[in-house]
């Protein structure tokens, strides 16, 4: 019998293919997914739901990751919210930038379903 726990991700991403995929991928595992096509909706949906884990990009139009980072961690009501950053920046500096800001986890893309799972069960506890 596979055990999962049922938890509840929020995917903030710009690119509608890649939001799919990340979805498809967490749906197929047992978990609910919200989504949002950028950091703001991300920032709104996460203060009304609050999910178990957010998962994010950097790169985004109006608020980019770090800045969603920072705002979530910033509010008592979701500060304590594990943060993965899924992003194609691959410097150094990015993921140390990444962790001051917040983040729990840093993946690259592309990433495989294995890794996308790996992540967000080494966030929940």
């Amino acid at each position: 019998m596979n055990l999962t726990l049922v938890g509840t991700v929020l995917i903030a991403e710009d690119s509608p293919s890649e939001l799919e995929l990340m979805s498809h991928y967490l749906q197929e595992s047992g978990y609910n997914v919200i989504k949002s096509s950028g950091a703001k909706e991300a920032l709104e949906k996460a203060l009304l739901q609050k999910p178990d884990v957010i998962i994010t990009d950097v790169v985004m139009p109006g608020m980019s990751g770090f800045e969603l980072c920072r705002a979530l961690k910033k509010n008592p009501i979701t500060q304590k919210i594990p943060i993965v950053i899924c992003s194609s920046k691959n410097l150094e500096i990015d993921r140390l930038w990444a962790m001051k800001q917040g983040a729990d986890v840093y993946m690259t893309k592309p990433y495989t379903r294995e890794q996308l799972l790996r992540a967000i069960k080494s966030v929940v506890f």
